[in-house]
């Protein structure tokens, strides 16, 4: 039994090695695939060679026709007319192409490197290879116009040659409106800080111009006047407006000039034309501290005096609608504000907007000059109910800012009124002492 058993094992095993020898059918199968098979291309290596442009030559021209037109189709060379024209004046950058069948001698299919496709814009340059192999070198040379014509079918007689597209753009730009188209483009897709750099580059070369040259000498004065303001480090020590410790009066211990310029107030008179032209101000566009207030105008005779007091609203209008443009509650309601750009750019450089969000000590800051100009709206003697509204806060944390600008608030039948005492006195911090 057990050299039966042996027996029987080691033919299996022999049966395992020996390897199964391919049919007839199959042998004939992969013959008839091998013979089915193309015949594969063969590599060639080839040297590269860049050949540059010969202004005494002209160029290959490169055309392809998007009717289907095949003019290889006829193998009688001459069933097919091709033509170049150049421009009497601009020769070298204007280019028609003009090929003609003679089977169909009514028809001309007619490509230009000035109109239609070739006016769009060049992303990357076109180049024609030619490969010779005897040398086994691959020759690059460039195309005529850097163009590839589009050969579309015109009827003879119906388009005169002579006649350019109205939106070819006849002659070549001047320098001037080449930079305006460019500055056109870079104000709609620019960042921001590029436009604001681009606009201010733009004032400064406009130095002839009378009324850029005004422009131009009240941003001079505007960044001295800014400079003054930030020589002073004690209103930045408590992230308030510039303040006069030692003054005599309201209107001295926070000095209006000192937070708007005399160049901005020129760019402050919407409120005032409006209140002049009968205007309605209505709260969908202004805040309502402005909207309950704006009646005052009217009732002040002396026009300096009635444009000062507009301006001031106009201000406080401007700066709630900044405060709410960075915010996430109040910027459906700011994002259709126009801001005079000399203004945006003192704010956004002022409360550092660099972001969607400002930060909550440059928040805290633009609050300080909206309360401030709240005061000299009022004359010193103001309520806290609109201006609340407008910034979205409540009257006790509106009342500590307040405060910290060195107010007093006073409540009387139910009605809180806030005033500025002189000389001003800030409150104290208190700090906590350490149990040892």
């Amino acid at each position: 039994m057990d050299s039966d058993t042996e027996k029987t094992r080691s033919q299996m095993t022999a049966t395992k090695s020996e390897p199964s020898t391919p049919s007839k059918k199959h042998k004939k199968r992969k013959r008839v695939a091998a013979e089915a098979d193309p015949e594969k291309p063969q590599q060639v290596q080839a040297t590269i060679r860049v050949i540059p442009g010969n202004p005494e030559r002209i160029p290959p021209l490169v055309g392809y026709f998007p009717s289907g037109f095949d003019p290889t189709q006829n193998p009688d060379p001459d069933s097919t007319k091709v033509g170049v024209f150049r421009h009497k004046e601009r020769g070298g950058t204007r280019l028609q192409v003009v090929v003609t069948p003679n089977k169909e001698p009514k028809v001309d299919f007619v490509g230009t490197s000035y109109a239609g496709e070739a006016q769009a814009g060049e992303l990357c340059s076109y180049g024609l290879g030619i490969l010779d192999k005897a040398t086994q070198t691959l020759k690059i040379v460039p195309i005529a116009s850097n163009k590839i014509f589009r050969l579309e079918a015109k009827i003879q007689g119906l388009d005169s040659a002579g006649k350019e597209p109205a939106g070819s753009g006849i002659g070549e730009l001047s320098t001037l409106e080449k930079a305006k188209r460019r500055n056109e483009l870079h104000n709609l897709y620019g960042t921001k800080k590029s436009i604001r750099q681009n606009k201010k580059m733009q004032t400064l070369k406009q130095e002839d111009d009378p009324d850029s040259q005004n422009d131009l000498d009240a941003i001079k004065q505007g960044m001295i006047d800014r400079e003054d303001t930030e020589a002073s480090e004690g209103h930045k020590d408590r992230n308030t407006p510039p303040f006069n410790a030692s003054a005599t009066t309201p209107h001295e211990a926070y000095p209006l000039d000192k937070i708007i310029t005399t160049e901005e107030w020129k760019f402050l008179q919407d409120i005032y034309k409006l209140s002049e032209g009968g205007a309605e101000i209505s709260q969908d566009s202004f805040p309502a501290f402005v909207c309950n207030r704006v009646h005052k105008l009217q009732l002040i005779e002396d026009e300096d005096k009635r444009n000062k007091l507009s301006c001031i609203f106009s201000y406080i209008t401007h700066l709630v609608k900044f405060k709410d443009l960075h915010s996430m509650d109040g910027f459906s309601s700011a994002k259709g504000h126009r801001f005079p750009s000399m203004i945006k750019d003192k704010f956004s450089t002022m409360f550092d907007a660099v972001s969607k969000r400002l930060s909550t000590e440059k928040n805290n800051l633009l609050i300080s000059y909206v309360l401030v100009l709240t005061l000299f709206a009022d004359e010193f003697q103001t309520s806290m109910t609109d201006i609340a509204k407008d910034l979205r806060m409540s009257n006790a944390t509106l009342r500590t800012h307040y405060e910290t600008l060195g107010c007093k608030v006073s409540k009387k039948n139910d009605v809180s009124t806030v005033t500025l005492p002189v000389p001003l006195q800030f409150p104290t911090v208190r700090r906590k002492r350490r149990n040892r």
